[in-house]
């Protein structure tokens, strides 16, 4: 029996679920929604309510801390995991800079404007001036951090809602994020077949997840204009700066979301110097330069679609 797929809309995105069940649809898209919608509460940076922006409100002048909620605290230490494993180039404390460049509403208002003057650089506070205590789920932060957890949220919700459906429903799942994916659940015969899509949604090629999580990072997607240049929305935590655009998007597999798409964003933010430490990590991805050509590391498969 062929997999069954829902779609809809949330965090920003287009998601997507798909099952071996046809009668688990429902409640699979059911649960989803409901994590994503206590996710958009807790850490959205545009919503003046989420406990993102009550805490960067709090923290605008001088350090600052509070009590926050399992899914916020959940959330934040996998933000923190990342930037350990990454070195700090995955880092939850670019929001400032990431206003700075012009990225300080959804990105449709942004792409609205007829043009964004930036008249500053951000500084980056660095992910260890964030303190968590997940036992006690209290944060702190010094002064004039903005937490963005657009690196690592959606690709960790997808691994925690494949996990839930998994716990919850019988059969087997992919859990397709805006192209973060996450597998769970019984197999199907020949596994999942996911496409590698570019910014303008042609597939570039296929792969086969036995159990493997897919994520990509681009920088062709969520643009829009800066002083009359096209600047997208990963920044590089070492300067500031939007992330120069090397690769059009780089995919990553590994055992789940979080590491993939830790490994793809961290990629873009390095550029030329991406494909040496994906190797030196064992990490199979595959590369998409700005001029067309494609770089594939140890263990990706080939652009047949042949699992390595």
């Amino acid at each position: 029996m062929s997999p069954t797929a829902g779609t809809f809309g949330a965090i920003g995105t287009t998601n997507t679920i798909l099952v071996t069940e046809p009668e688990t649809l429902e409640p699979a898209v059911a649960i989803a929604r409901r994590h994503l919608a206590e996710l958009d509460r807790a850490v959205s940076r545009f919503r003046p309510d989420s406990e993102v922006s009550l805490l960067a409100a709090r923290a605008r002048r001088a350090p600052t801390e509070a009590f926050v909620s399992a899914t916020f605290a959940a959330y934040l230490e996998a933000a923190l995991r990342v930037a350990r494993l990454t070195g700090g180039l995955v880092d939850p404390t670019v929001g400032s800079a990431l206003v700075a460049g012009g990225y300080d509403d959804d990105l449709d208002v942004v792409r609205a404007r007829r043009d964004f003057h930036q008249t500053r650089i951000a500084g980056v506070p660095h992910w260890h001036t964030v303190h968590l205590n997940p036992s006690a789920r209290r944060v702190s932060v010094t002064a004039g951090t903005l937490i963005d957890l657009g690196a690592t949220a959606k690709a960790h919700a997808a691994d925690t809602i494949a996990q839930l459906l998994a716990e919850q429903l019988p059969g087997g799942f992919v859990v397709n994020l805006g192209g973060d994916v996450s597998v769970s659940g019984s197999l199907p015969p020949q596994g999942w077949s996911i496409g590698i899509d570019d910014a303008h949604g042609v597939t570039r090629q296929v792969v086969t997840s036995t159990g493997q999580a897919i994520a990509t990072s681009s920088t062709q997607r969520r643009v829009w204009s800066v002083d009359g240049a096209v600047h997208h929305h990963i920044v590089d935590p070492r300067t500031g700066r939007t992330a120069p655009a090397v690769w059009a998007q780089v995919s990553c597999a590994a055992v789940t979301c979080l590491e993939a798409n830790a490994a793809s964003t961290a990629a873009i933010v390095l550029g030329d110097d991406a494909p040496a430490w994906l190797e030196a990590n064992g990490i199979p991805a595959r590369l998409d330069a700005a001029d067309g050509h494609v770089v594939r590391t140890t263990g990706w498969p080939d652009p047949l679609g042949r699992a390595a």
